[in-house]
Parts: C-alpha cells; structure tokens; sequence
C-alpha cells in the first residue's frame, strides 16, 4: 500500500549496541577531534553542545527564483508547514524522509533549519538516536545539490552547522559550501602597483590610518620625535592632531612639534599652524623651546588679516595655557576686525571665541589697557554642558552625585547645570550663609556678579537680595576623561574653567574620578559627600538652618 505523501516511513533500525557511522562521503575515523563522535557520544556534556544548540532558529526569508519555481520562499501555508514538521522531528531518519518525500515544497532556508534540528537530536538527553551514516550522507548529498540556489547568508548558516556537526572539513559538503561561499563574493581588483613608500610618506600613511586614529600606540608615536629629518608639515599636523584626540601628554613629541614650528616658521601659514598648537592648549603643555611664543607672535602679526578663524583658534589655544599676547588681542578686539568676522559663515564661533578671550582679560590681564570686545557683541561662552561631557553622559557620575546631594541636603539647595556668568556651566552650586549652612537655591541669588565687583579675589561678594555676606561653592566632577591620559594633568579646557570660576569668587570642590570611582553604592558616596562638605564647615539640616 502505498504511504500519503508528507508522512513519515517506517523507521529504520536501530543499530547494535556501540555501533558508530561515518560522516557524509567519509569513512569514520576515531580520532577524538571528530566533533560528529561526541555528539554520538552518550557521555557528551551540555558544555561541547552549547555552539551548536545555542545557535539562534533560522526564519523563513524570501531567496527569489530557484529552481523549483519563483515563488517567494517561506511565503505558502505548506513551506511553514513543512519548516515546522522539521523541527519537531523525533529522528535523523524522520528528518531526511521529511525532506526527501516533499521536494516541491521544500526552499533553501529548510536546509539549515534540518542541520540545526539535527544537531539537536544528536545532542538530546540522556542518550542521543542512533544516526545511519546513509542518512547522514542523504542529507548532504541533499544540501549539495540545491547549494547553488541558496543565497549568501544561507550558506553561511549551512556551512557553520555542518562544521559543528562534525562533517569533515575536506569532504564533499564543507567543500561544495565552501566553493559557493567563494563564488558569491565580489571579484577582488588587481592589485594596483603601490610605489614605494620613503622616509616621511611612512610615518604620513602610518598616522593616516584609521585604525592607528582610534588605538592610540604611545610606543610608536615615541620613536616619530626622534627622525625630525623625515617629519613634514602634513606628517606633523597629523601628529598633533593624534595627540589631542587621544589626550596623550608625550613631552618628548610636543617638543619635536614646538621646534619644528620655530624651525619652519616662513613655510607655514595660519591654517597650518593652528593645527600645530592645538595640543598644547588642550594638553595644558607649554613648552620649553624658547623661541615659541615670539614665532607665533610673529605668524599671528602677519596672517592675523589672512585667516581669522586661524587666528582666533590659535589665541584660543594660547589663553588656555596663560600666554595671550596683547599685540595680538590689539587686533582681534579691532573694530575692524569684529566687523569682518561679523559678516561670515563662521560668525557665532568666532564671537563665542572673543567673548572667552574678553573674559580671560577681564580676569588675567589687569595689566591689559587696549581695546575689548563691545557688550553687544558677547555671548554665553559654554551655555550647555560640553561635548564631551554628553557623549559621556552614561559613564559620568553626575547622575549618583545628584542623587547624594538630594538626599543629603534636599533638592531646593543645590542647582545642577546651572550656567553663570559669562557662560560657564556648572555642575551642582550650593549658596552658603557667612555662618556656613547651606541656603535654599531659590530664596538667594546663585550667580555672583560678572564683571566682578573691585573687591580682592578670592573674598566673597555680597549677597544682592539679602544682604548677607554669602558664598557660592561649585562642585566640580572631575571625571576620567577630564584629564589627560596619564590621569594627573588637567585638560586645558577644564583648567581654563575651574581657573575662571575661582576668578570670579566661586569657591569649587572638586570631586576626583579616582574617589567617585572607590565609593561602592550611594550609602558610601552619601558618607564621601557629607565629609567633604564638612571639610568646608558647611552645615545643613536643623542644625544648619
């Protein structure tokens, strides 16, 4: 009597007691890197299977045109069905007649589903079913001869499966995968003749290279300072510009990139230059070579009217370490040169730049008696947090640090991101009473006044609205990425802040990454935040008022 299509067959017989088969178009061998006999094994342990039974289902996908029709794959009621009487097969043998009795139903993504299937079987508990090796060699011979209409991910699945199944890696179905894998990929290019690469244009492509941008190598770029011979002004730009993505404060390089500045001072223009110095204001590095400051005296006096936004970046690096020379805030403050700038693309960034630069006046140049950037023309200089500080945001400890000081002092006494004036952005301000306790935010006035009133730095101003002698204490985060790499030195950026802020009467308190980072839980950083109040003689709850 013949059996309905779709039904399984009579089972095969199962084989004596310790009987083993071969793989696919293989003769079995004994050696135990065979991953097909441990999965045969009874004693084959959860952890040899994990690769295999781990590996995620494959779901139906849509291949196009094969050769048993072009409908869509995985679209019909029948090809789902058949994909899940596949995966509830009991058997191997069950498995293949599966496969064999229904071949107009039966796509390219059913392949990998029966590999999977199969793999789970061997390795079920407590002992796996007996496997035939026809079967095993069905099934391949199977997956070989419609391997050409699979698509390239189909492949890939068939040809991990079969490798984890233990199929040998020179036999007739890792070949076959393995030769439609190499045909689907694109033809690669002849290869171009690359000329020979000579001194200088080395080190050029070796600092070009994406992967030398994002690992920073400190032992490579050490051995660069000391071939000065081979070193352009392109190859040098590309130095400076790894240094200050990567924060590396190598003295030895920064030395090489001063004196090749002074060496090469009538080859290089603005553009170039800015490039060179911006290390060393983002680093907080001022260099030995004597000659620095007056060659870039020197470039600033003669490309000022060339480049603005050259020139500005370049003072912008100079105030950052403390060395603003006042010929070239002469020019800069101009009305001729705010004029010019005024009417450019570049036009906010370069007032938000004169404006930092006024305000470093204001606070480090007593000595300054030229012109100054008109009130009209000044903007906020950082009116949000920076952008460091936002890509960061999930690694920072703000978010724990606010939460302790709710805690501790309660929400109306502390102010988080607050901006003060001329645009610096803090993290949390407190306002304190002569007395110490800690007021609420909202019944004083947090900002202290900006320019600041004549009285010695470093005192306290008065308080506008209550007339009581009060102070603003900051705290400062200083997270890991504030520093350079060594972790002592801070970046140029947040020294310039914390130095202004102290300038304007702010008391800071700056909280170290290494301390926030040895606080486990908010119990022990509550515990870190009250002592490091108390050290300041604050007071707060009942007893503080």
């Amino acid at each position: 009597m013949r059996r309905p299509r779709g039904e399984p067959g009579p089972r095969a017989p199962r084989p004596t007691e310790g009987a083993t088969c071969a793989g696919p178009g293989e003769s079995w061998s004994p050696s135990p890197n065979s991953m097909l006999r441990v999965l045969l094994s009874a004693q084959a342990s959860p952890a040899r299977l994990s690769g295999l039974l781990l590996f995620p289902p494959v779901q139906p996908c849509c291949l196009g045109p094969n050769k048993w029709g072009d409908r869509p794959l995985g679209g019909g009621p029948h090809v789902q069905g058949l994909q899940r009487l596949l995966e509830q097969a009991r058997t191997p043998g069950e498995l293949l007649r599966w496969l064999g009795q229904n071949p107009t139903k039966v796509r390219a993504h059913h392949y990998p589903v029966a590999l999977r299937r199969l793999g789970q079987l061997l390795g079920s508990r407590p002992r796996p079913p007996p496997v035939e090796q026809a079967t095993l060699q069905d099934l391949s011979q199977l997956i070989i001869r419609n391997c050409p209409s699979y698509d390239i991910h189909t492949i890939h699945v068939c040809l991990h499966l079969a490798v984890l199944l233990g199929f040998p890696s020179d036999g007739p179905l890792v070949c076959a995968l393995e030769q439609e894998r190499r045909f689907r990929l694109p033809p690669k290019p002849p290869p171009s003749l690359q000329p020979v690469l000579r001194g200088g244009q080395r080190l050029e492509a070796a600092l070009s290279c994406p992967r030398f941008l994002r690992h920073p190598r400190q032992h490579l770029i050490s051995s660069l300072a000391a071939r000065p011979e081979e070193l352009t002004p392109h190859v040098m730009v590309l130095l400076a510009r790894h240094l200050a993505r990567h924060r590396l404060r190598e003295p030895q390089l920064l030395e090489a990139i001063a004196h090749f500045l002074v060496v090469q001072e009538a080859q290089l223009n603005s553009k170039v230059v800015q490039k060179l110095v911006l290390p060393f204001g983002r680093l907080n590095y001022l260099p030995l070579e004597q000659q620095f400051m007056p060659c870039l005296e020197r470039i600033l006096a003669r490309e000022a009217g060339v480049a603005p936004l050259a020139t500005v970046n370049i003072l912008m690096s100079l105030c950052q370490l403390r060395c603003l020379p006042f010929r070239a805030l002469h020019f800069v403050f101009s009305p001729s040169f705010i004029n010019h700038v005024s009417g450019t693309p570049h036009a906010l960034i370069v007032r938000r730049y004169l404006s930092l630069l006024d305000t470093a006046v204001e606070l480090e140049l007593p000595g300054y008696r030229g012109p100054r950037l008109p009130r009209r023309q000044q903007v906020p200089i950082f009116p949000q947090p920076l952008i460091t500080d936002r890509a960061r945001c999930k690694y920072s400890h703000k978010d724990i640090v606010a939460e302790g000081l709710r805690q501790l002092l309660g929400e109306e006494k502390y102010r988080q991101d607050l901006t003060v004036p001329p645009g610096y952005c803090t993290d949390f301000l407190l306002c304190v009473s002569s007395s110490g306790a800690v007021l609420p935010v909202r019944t004083q006035d947090p900002f202290l006044p900006y320019p600041p009133r004549s009285c010695p730095q470093g005192q306290a101003a008065s308080n506008p609205t209550t007339r009581d002698p009060a102070q603003r204490v900051v705290l400062m985060l200083r997270e890991r990425w504030h520093f350079c790499r060594d972790g002592r030195v801070l970046l140029g950026s947040r020294a310039l802040r914390e130095r202004h802020l102290g300038l304007l009467g702010y008391q800071l308190l700056p909280l170290p990454f290494e301390e926030l980072e040895s606080q486990r839980g908010l119990p022990q950083l509550k515990s870190y935040l009250r002592q490091k109040l108390q050290a300041l003689g604050l007071r707060w709850g009942p007893e503080g008022g």
